[in-house]
């Protein structure tokens, strides 16, 4: 084969050679954790870090784009969000609603929203203030507090010049005017945008508690004024009760020990007892606009 033949079939099958390497990266599961983040064991932890009785433990030298990097670990900012006034509606649009949730159609005044679940460093600080009931602690300053009645999570809001958000305010933040089925969109419920399934798959194994808040921002709900993290997954978040809900509240979003994306969805609710303390439940606040 003279040689000009012999280089150009080695070119080809060069060439050939990087689009299947291509393909194939294509072709396989997207990377669960963010950029700036890497997979340890069933947590997405900064870069540097290591993972420790299921902590991530030591300073990172790197987080996802929205997290400060400090030298306890990513932690997201104190950051609220404008959500523009406009209508809710919930439940027509998706089948698997049907049955499930009652149709509604409701106007929702504008208000602001804490972009990030609150975290234990934010908790502490009111601990700290003398304003907040001391709790057990993972001792990981960017993940949400969880073990948090309906009560203290309301007088942490209190503190911080807020309340607990009522469940149009969550469910308005996360579906939209469109009333999206997740807060990113009407599909995609997977591990890259969203920390789900983590104690039991599909997403990890072993976990005992939830991600850092904002560790997927994949997943977050986008709105004029900026973007609302974590809506879905991570911690379920507590609403403020209604008539006639007694002795028990809902609780929205999901949560990292769930399994199944149908918890996940915009309209999912789940009524507990006002006192529980649970694992995988925590709580945001809401504020004038």
């Amino acid at each position: 084969m003279p040689g000009w033949k012999a280089g150009l079939a080695a070119g080809a099958a060069l060439l050939l050679g990087a689009v299947v390497v291509l393909a194939l990266r294509r072709a396989g599961p997207p990377a669960r954790c963010a950029p700036g983040m890497v997979a340890l064991g069933p947590r997405c932890c900064g870069e540097g870090q290591r993972l420790d009785a299921g902590r991530c433990a030591g300073a990172p030298r790197r987080c996802s784009a929205d997290l400060t990097v400090t030298a306890a670990g990513c932690v997201a900012p104190s950051a609220t969000v404008r959500i523009a006034a406009g209508t809710l509606r919930l439940g027509p649009s998706d089948w698997e609603a049907q049955g499930v949730v009652d149709t509604r159609e409701v106007f929702v005044s504008a208000f602001s929203l804490d972009a990030f679940e609150i975290t234990e460093q934010r908790y502490a600080a009111c601990v700290g203030a003398g304003a907040c009931a001391p709790l057990p602690l993972r001792g990981e300053p960017g993940v949400p507090v969880t073990g948090i009645t309906l009560a203290e999570s309301a007088r942490y809001c209190a503190f911080a010049g807020g309340a607990l958000p009522s469940r149009d305010q969550l469910a308005f933040a996360a579906a939209g005017p469109s009333g999206r089925r997740y807060p990113w969109g009407d599909t995609g419920a997977v591990c890259r945008r969203v920390a789900f399934g983590l104690r039991s798959g599909p997403c990890g194994w072993g976990a005992t508690g939830p991600e850092v808040a904002g560790s997927r921002p994949d997943g977050a709900a986008v709105h004029q004024g900026g973007q609302v993290f974590d809506l879905a997954g991570n911690v379920a978040e507590w609403a403020a009760p209604e008539p006639p809900e007694g002795e028990f509240s809902g609780t929205y979003g999901g949560s990292w020990a769930d399994e199944a994306a149908a918890a996940l969805r915009t309209w999912n609710r789940r009524l507990v007892p006002v006192s529980i303390r649970a694992p995988d439940l925590g709580f945001r606040c809401v504020y004038p606009p």
